[in-house]
């Protein structure tokens, strides 16, 4: 987009043209053979680029994060190449004399070498143009030229057309067409490539430009629909992606197609940009292309996903370094996605303005039916949306910048890009005065909780920087990643669909999926509480320290300032502080046991309270990504809250174990009198065989399985029942067998050799010795195993268990990380609690999730004679925390510390040699 500067003397030959010939003559004045005279161009140039290449890189190396020297470099360097292979296949491989009118020969390059731009491993686009049809002297020049381009192992796209060529296939082609528009003269005929100038501008483009706006806009919706159609993905798309460097190239092709510039300044100068857009422009298009040559350095090859192995190696090449409570990968993601953003700031300005100008408006009846609200002043409509009639007015107000969101959503216009401009020249109006103006919390308020759709406003006025300024706090989220395969979003992102799910939730669209949660709003909640806290729950994200606590303490500044009153503040403030204690509690601790139940309402102490934190817990989990809430997670918020507002409202006491023992023998009595081979007898000693843990941690469905698959079982004998559970998501894999020590282990060993990933898990012991075990396992996509598949997963876990595969051995092989995972670490924490339940010891685990991880601490438990009665597992991402519900061989909590720290030392073992052997 700029022009080539030219090379310094000093520089290596291919970026020097004339002393680049003078050696290209010396290194092939010896040959006279063809195929000699090829070998000595393609040897030499090979040497050329090896030191250009070295030159170009170590160069880079000075400014790691600008780029836009070195991608011309590397098209400098290609245009060496490609004029030394013509040079020597017309001078010395196809020499002609007088060349006749239809001989003319010029090789264009076109596309992003037509720019002049290239990444390292940029493919090399040439056009061979010719007057007319290629005539054989031409044909055998372009053959020569290819072999040699070919031999240097370059990946060259190529064509060969003439003038009338050109023009019908552009007209025929949109892609064709802009390659078209991107050429620029290599070597040759420079007279025939004017003349193609010409005929483009003359034949083509005149009288087009709102078929070529309308295709761009098109290809560009759809080749963001193709990446995820966000900008804020876990794994970006450099060149693809939105905010990428295409959407800033297809900005540069319309201002070129209508305006005919030749470099991206020019839009500037003709007013398509504000100097400062402009800059913005630079900035971002120098960073963006410095990502991707460090992308192609790093693979060696053509590669422009940042996957998260390369987002790690990206952000050192490029300089970055950890900071106080965050990693040097998160503050790259950050730039990056903030570089991101001002893209899609300025195509959308761009763009916008263009399709006002040049794409055909709306039919007449559309508009004269179309219903709108009349605008206030100082609001005008403009193209359909809404504009600032009169800036003076406007910015003599500040609260304005406000109100122009407000008027939005009033009127269900979008806002004109000129009105952006505005406001974001003008963010410094918002100061302290307009923080705390009533008007101005009121308009903030009312964007929440009065027009339905907060998402819309809250999403424009964080891209065009009003909400960082209403809300400083909010500022240091603003492209905040998280690196972690858990979150999709940035931390400012994820905000956006959270306050997104509460309002779909309000619109009454989730009721199918969130029956709970709808229930809670039907029945009357404080809406503006629930909205602020989700507005700042993560807030405090990105320090050293716990961000519930920092953000609680941010939310006690902020939410005063929004106009909430000291009861509303305190209620908000303490979300913000607990707003994961739901989540954990629900997916990390046996809500079976009465004490889980019964300390969590003590923390939660009111049904007020409860009814906030689970449609706040709801929307967070709904807000991580398209993915991660299931129906078991739901089943398991359900649980929990109405357990505790039974609690809440009829007092702990209620929350007993005898109660839910009685319960459940009899729901269990009344399925087995409905079946004929069931007496009275068998059922009596069914009822009398299993102790209370059995009866209180399991569903009706479970002990008729049981019932079934102990009845008459033999001391050597193994049964096993599979069975899809939608309500947790997953495949019910039960097992009944003879006990002995260590059966939880062997049973994980054998799931995890069948590849099948445990998500919740329980075993118990009956009174007459057989041990019950239910796990919960999901493939390795996450889903429950496909009824096609359950006969093969059956006979692969009897192989097992019976012992004709040992599973450590057969698991060395089979718990590697994969390659683009390998760089997501967690610090393992292991905690001891004896306090959490009645009569359980919970040894918490939170580590990095591997293959073969559960086996291996269950392995180590085993072997320290530990007796496991439920395991409770919760992944997040590469993430995973498993808690064990635990007691010692004689059946007793563990209270030696001594035994505590030696058992802690074995467990932090077991999974240090895990992960020494998945990372290799």
């Amino acid at each position: 987009m700029t022009e080539t500067a030219p090379a310094s003397t000093g520089a290596p030959l291919l970026l020097d043209q004339q002393r680049l010939f003078d050696a290209l003559d010396a290194a092939t004045s010896g040959a006279s053979d063809p195929k000699d005279i090829r070998t000595a161009t393609v040897n030499f140039l090979t040497e050329e680029r090896r030191a250009a290449t070295a030159a170009i890189e170590a160069d880079f190396e000075r400014h790691p994060r600008a780029a836009r020297d070195t991608v011309e470099a590397y098209a400098q360097m290609t245009d060496g190449i490609v004029r030394s292979v013509l040079r020597i296949a017309t001078t010395r491989l196809h020499p002609s004399g007088i060349r006749t009118e239809a001989e003319r020969f010029a090789v264009l390059a076109v596309g992003g070498y037509g720019r002049a731009e290239m990444a390292p491993h940029s493919d090399v686009d040439l056009l061979f143009l010719t007057p007319y049809k290629v005539t054989p002297w031409a044909e055998s020049v372009i053959e020569s030229m290819l072999y040699m381009l070919w031999d240097l192992k370059l990946k060259v796209g190529h064509s060969s057309r003439t003038l009338d060529d050109c023009i019908r296939l552009g007209r025929e082609d949109i892609t064709i067409r802009t390659a078209l528009l991107e050429h620029r003269c290599v070597g040759g005929d420079d007279k025939l490539a004017e003349a193609l100038s010409l005929r483009l501008h003359h034949d083509l483009f005149e009288g087009t430009e709102a078929e070529f706006i309308e295709a761009k806009l098109e290809e560009r919706s759809q080749r963001h629909r193709r990446q995820g159609g966000q900008r804020y993905v876990l794994e970006p798309n450099v060149k693809e992606g939105k905010g990428g460097l295409r959407d800033l190239q297809t900005l540069y092709w319309i201002g070129k197609y209508i305006h005919h510039v030749g470099r991206a300044r020019e839009l500037m100068e003709i007013g398509a940009f504000s100097p400062e857009e402009y800059e913005t422009f630079h900035e971002a298009e120098n960073y963006l292309w410095a990502v991707r040559c460090h992308l192609h350095l790093i693979s060696g090859r053509a590669s422009d996903q940042l996957t998260f192995d390369m987002q790690v190696e990206v952000a050192e090449r490029m300089g970055y370094r950890d900071l106080a409570g965050r990693r040097a990968v998160e503050v790259f993601m950050q730039d990056y996605f903030r570089h991101a953003t001002a893209v899609g700031d300025v195509t959308r300005i761009f763009l916008t303005k263009l399709e006002a100008q040049h794409v055909k408006s709306a039919p007449m009846l559309t508009r004269i039916f179309r219903r709108r609200r009349k605008l206030k002043a100082p609001y005008c409509e403009e193209n359909g949306r809404i504009n600032v009639a009169d800036e003076k007015a406007f910015l003599s107000d500040p609260v304005n910048l406000l109100r122009l969101f407000e008027e939005g959503l009033r009127s269900g216009m979008l806002i004109h890009p000129d009105a952006m401009r505005l406001v974001s020249a003008n963010l410094d109006l918002i100061d302290d005065k307009v923080r705390t103006n009533r008007e101005a919390q009121r308009i903030f308020l009312d964007l929440l909780l009065k027009h339905g759709n907060p998402e819309r406003a809250l999403r424009r006025m964080n891209e065009l920087g009003v909400l960082a300024a209403f809300i400083p706090e909010f500022e240091p989220i603003v492209a905040m990643m998280q690196f972690n395969m858990y979150h999709s979003y940035t931390v400012d992102e994820h905000t956006i669909q959270v306050v997104s799910t509460l309002a779909q939730i309000e619109r009454k669209e989730l009721v199918e999926d969130l029956p709970l949660s709808s229930h809670i709003l039907e029945e009357g909640i404080n809406r503006k509480v629930l909205y602020v806290a989700l507005l700042v729950h993560d807030i405090g994200k990105g320090r050293p320290e716990d961000h519930s606590i920092l953000g609680a303490k941010i939310a006690r500044k902020v939410a005063p300032r929004l106009g909430l009153n000291p009861e509303e503040c305190d209620t908000v403030e303490w979300l913000v502080r607990h707003h994961l204690l739901m989540s954990d509690v629900a997916q990390k601790r046996d809500l079976s046991d009465p004490r889980t139940i019964r300390d969590f309402a003590k923390r939660v102490k009111s049904r007020k309270r409860l009814d906030l934190l689970t449609v706040l817990t709801v929307c967070d989990i709904r807000g991580v990504g398209p993915n991660v809430w299931n129906n078991w997670k739901a089943t398991l918020l359900r649980k929990l809250h109405s357990e505790t507002a039974m609690a809440l409202e009829h007092g702990l006491e209620a929350v007993n174990r005898e109660q839910r023992t009685d319960e459940a023998k009899r729901a269990l009595r009344e399925v087995l009198e409905a079946q004929d081979d069931w007496d009275k007898t068998r059922i009596r000693a069914e009822l009398a065989r299993h102790y209370p843990p059995y009866w209180q941690a399991l569903a009706t469905v479970n002990h008729e399985i049981f019932a079934r698959l102990l009845r008459d079982l033999g001391d050597n004998e193994i049964r096993i029942d599979l069975h899809p559970d939608d309500d947790h998501d997953a495949t019910r894999v039960s097992f009944a067998l003879a006990d002995h020590p260590g059966i939880f282990s062997r049973l994980s060993g054998a799931l995890a050799l069948v590849g099948a990933n445990v998500v919740d898990a329980r075993t118990y012991t009956s009174k007459d010795g057989y041990a019950t075990a239910v796990f919960w396992v999901q493939d390795a996509e996450g889903h429950p195993y496909e009824a096609s598949k359950l006969t093969r997963l059956r006979g692969m876990i009897e192989k097992t268990l019976k012992g004709e595969v040992v599973a450590r051995e057969a698991l060395k092989d089979r718990d590697k990380l994969k390659k683009r995972e390998r760089e997501f670490k967690f610090p393992t924490h292991i905690t001891i609690d004896n306090e959490g339940s009645d009569i359980y010891t919970i040894i918490e685990v939170d580590t990095r999730d591997r293959p073969g991880l559960l086996y291996d601490l269950t392995r180590a438990l085993a072997s320290n004679n530990i007796s496991i009665s439920s395991a409770v597992i919760a992944t997040y991402g590469a993430q995973v925390v498993d808690s064990f519900y635990v007691k010692d061989m004689f059946g007793l909590k563990l209270h030696s510390k001594s035994r505590q720290e030696a058992l802690e030392k074995k467990l932090m073992d077991a999974i240090a040699s895990g992960a020494k052997r998945a990372g290799n």
